[in-house]
């Protein structure tokens, strides 16, 4: 049987081939992984589907890999099930694992194998005698007349035969697929932006060359979409931490015997959950399709942690639920496990707001770009000793820069500054009672 990459997740349809964990010759055990591939913005192990002995492995660490591509051949146990004869009305759906459907006798001059799942565009007809696929002279007239490659058609009947529903099978998938990428396509209201023209930089000097990764590819792209399709504004303040520091600095040493870290970035999770509750359009999406604004009633909040792979933000789900202790051991045990890029796909997905810390790396105010289909999201620099007017002294208090970047669809400037001083408030009025450990 062969083994292809099969879709992990909504939207990734490729990766690249992190490390193979088998050989050739060697057995392997239903759901035992035998490939790990960074798809996007995880890293993750592909499982067996069956028990066998690898007969063929068809690729290389550092190669890109598409959905349906062959991955690996396995010669199943003979007690497997997949090694059982099926007739055409037992076999089951086309998956990503998919076997040949027919083989031609003995006598046939040419043998024809599925390559991948039935999708417009990904099935490839292969003979090893060359031979063109099977068809009768009409169905070819036809496919001639329309432009069709046949050798991109599944036959349905004995052998591999393409008959007229085959053909039209094929087109309505191409029609699907075009309808797909139109939906997806964002709509800017203008032409696509053209593609940069390719510069020959070596005629001015030594350069190197890197591929850039999946990561960086989403990244790239997420960005440029959210830019060109988000009427965005920039909301900047500062907070006085200076109590909040104190407070912070008191707990942290119980904190950590208990096996957690008390962060800066574990009180903006706690205060900014109380504020998506006090203003629920800060924690809405726009459904464009139905000129409709979602409200959603769970706060999961995404926050960006840098890694040599470039910026994954993994997502805390019902922060609202969770105590600051809590808070502090997940969001610890996530960023590890996200530098270690061992977090997941479902760990990536599902955020309603995003915070972006900076202040670890001696960031002043910057403008962080909107997380979509998310509508706000928090930068936050470092905080510094600054000269402050309290009262009518004037004292050194530590101000936290802070920018929020809101998509003004949703918010009006009036309900960003709201926001915005909400948490300011709940940052310098933290209540000491929500540290203390029980």
């Amino acid at each position: 049987m062969d083994v292809k990459l099969p879709r992990l997740a909504e939207g990734v349809d490729s990766g690249v081939v992190v490390s193979i964990l088998v050989s050739e010759g060697q057995e392997i055990k239903k759901d035992q992984p035998f490939i790990e591939l960074e798809t996007q913005k995880a890293v993750g192990s592909i499982p067996s589907p069956e028990s066998g002995t690898v007969s063929k492995i068809y690729v290389k660490e550092g190669m890109e890999v598409a959905v349906g591509q062959l991955l690996i051949s396995i010669s199943a146990d003979k007690d497997s099930a997949i090694a059982k004869p099926t007739t055409r009305e037992q076999a089951p759906a086309p998956t990503a694992v998919e076997r040949p459907a027919q083989t031609r006798s003995p006598t046939s001059p040419t043998s024809m194998e599925a390559k991948s799942a039935p999708q417009a565009g990904d099935y490839r007809y292969e003979s090893i005698s060359g031979a063109a696929p099977p068809a009768s002279p009409s169905i070819r007239k036809i496919a001639g007349d329309l432009g069709i490659d046949l050798t991109r058609v599944k036959g349905s009947e004995a052998g591999g035969r393409i008959v007229l529903s085959d053909v039209r099978a094929y087109i309505q998938r191409l029609q699907q697929r075009s309808l797909e990428e139109v939906k997806e396509r964002p709509d800017t209201g203008s032409q696509p932006a053209p593609q940069s023209e390719s510069i020959d930089f070596a005629k001015w000097g030594p350069i190197r060359r890197e591929r850039m990764s999946p990561l960086r590819r989403t990244v790239g792209r997420r960005m440029v979409e959210s830019w060109t399709t988000i009427p965005k504004i920039n909301q900047f303040d500062d907070a006085d931490i200076t109590n909040l520091l104190a407070v912070r600095k008191k707990y942290a040493a119980p904190f950590e015997k208990k096996g957690s870290r008390l962060t800066l970035t574990a009180f903006l999770l706690k205060v900014i959950a109380d504020g998506l509750k006090k203003h629920p359009r800060a924690n809405a999406s726009i459904d464009e399709a139905n000129n409709e604004i979602i409200y959603k009633d769970y706060y999961h909040i995404g926050v960006a942690v840098d890694t040599e792979g470039g910026l994954i933000v993994p997502v805390l789900r019902d922060v609202d639920k969770k105590t600051l202790f809590d808070l502090s051991k997940e969001l610890h045990e996530l960023t590890e496990k996200t530098r270690q890029r061992k977090v997941s796909l479902e760990e990536l997905q599902g955020g309603t707001f995003t915070i972006s810390n900076q202040g670890s790396i001696g960031s002043g105010h910057f403008t962080p770009i909107i997380y979509a289909p998310q509508v706000a999201i928090l930068g936050v620099g470092q905080g510094k000793p600054k000269p402050i007017a309290v009262g009518e002294e004037i004292a050194i208090r530590t101000m936290l820069p802070l920018c929020l970047a809101y998509d003004h669809r949703v918010l009006d400037g009036a309900d960003a500054v709201r926001f915005l001083k909400e948490i300011i408030s709940d940052l310098e009025n933290f209540p000491e009672a929500q540290v203390r450990l029980k």
